[in-house]
């Protein structure tokens, strides 16, 4: 793979399969990689294993929290260890602000933690080069999920994606090939437009009440509640809701429960069902995204300094 890393400490901070490939992509590129939140394992010899975060952090160029980042006490969501690790904001302002710290999604306290104490936060979930590609084994989990629970197939379902972000677009597309009456809700004329260019139906969030009770299956990619109790209330009682939207995802899950509707929140599908092929998404495009921190973090030393 070359030495685009060498002399370039990370650290890695719990996570699932994904962060196994990351870290035995991230030595071969030359990284010295400093772990924890991860038990011992033939894939990562070579990284130094730590006990306590604040060993973890000492002295690293750059910090990489799991892609679903921490629940909302701090708790780093970690598969890989029974070791609690979580980020207190005492730990946060110990990281130097110059070294960036990359996660999928970071929640709404460590955003407000990054602003007050001058710290770089970087979501890279956002980011087309890692989003678009990771649609793909998200799309892929959640056809697979929704393969296990109908009773029908795939093929000649009345299926209905909600949202035409990255995931939308994807799923939309593998729901056609796979031969499903396929309706995809969209907020913008454009996007609309552009799923008529595809050759499936659109239709205007408006027309719920109209569309939804006649479906089969229903994918929501709104990271907003757009699945209340009232439109839950319109649905066929064997409607298969999966909501792969960040977490706490676009519906009522309470309400779906008392009326009978299952209703499954998956998040995170990349590293349950693809965990080799997210980890290499991630492995193709953060080590450049950590260059180009690191040099921008040395240019500002330099031009603090008036060199």
């Amino acid at each position: 793979m070359g030495n685009k890393l060498a002399g370039v400490k990370v650290a890695l901070i719990g996570g699932d399969e994904r962060q196994v490939v990351l870290a035995n992509s991230l030595i071969k590129f030359g990284a010295q990689v400093k772990v924890i939140g991860f038990e011992e394992r033939p894939e990562l010899t070579g990284c130094q294993f730590c006990t306590q975060l604040s060993e973890t952090i000492e002295n690293v160029h750059a910090i990489i929290l799991p892609m679903a980042g921490t629940d909302l006490e701090g708790n780093v969501i970690t598969t890989m260890s029974s070791l609690k690790l979580t980020i207190t904001e005492e730990f946060f302002q110990s990281i130097p602000g110059h070294v960036p710290i990359f996660l999928g999604v970071a929640k709404p306290f460590l955003k407000e933690w990054a602003r007050f104490y001058n710290k770089k936060v970087i979501e890279i979930a956002n980011l087309d080069e890692i989003a678009i590609l990771n649609s793909i084994p998200t799309a892929e989990g959640a056809l697979q999920m929704a393969m296990a629970e109908l009773p029908i197939t795939i093929h000649g379902s009345k299926s209905v994606v909600i949202g035409f972000g990255r995931c939308g677009k994807t799923l939309a597309r593998k729901l056609d090939a796979l031969g499903a009456d396929t309706v995809v809700f969209a907020r913008k004329p454009e996007a609309r437009a552009r799923i008529l260019e595809m050759g499936l139906k659109a239709a205007e969030f408006k027309q719920m009440p109209q569309i939804l009770p006649k479906a089969d299956l229903i994918f929501n990619t709104v990271p907003v509640q757009v699945l209340d109790k009232n439109i839950l209330s319109l649905l066929n009682k064997d409607t298969l809701i999966i909501d792969i939207a960040t977490a706490p995802g676009g519906t009522d899950f309470k309400a779906a429960e008392k009326l009978g509707i299952k209703a499954i929140l998956a998040p995170s599908l990349p590293g349950k069902f693809a965990p080799k092929t997210a980890g290499l998404i991630l492995a193709q495009t953060l080590p450049d995204l950590i260059l180009k921190e690191i040099s921008l973090s040395l240019e500002n030393e330099v031009g603090g300094k008036g060199l």
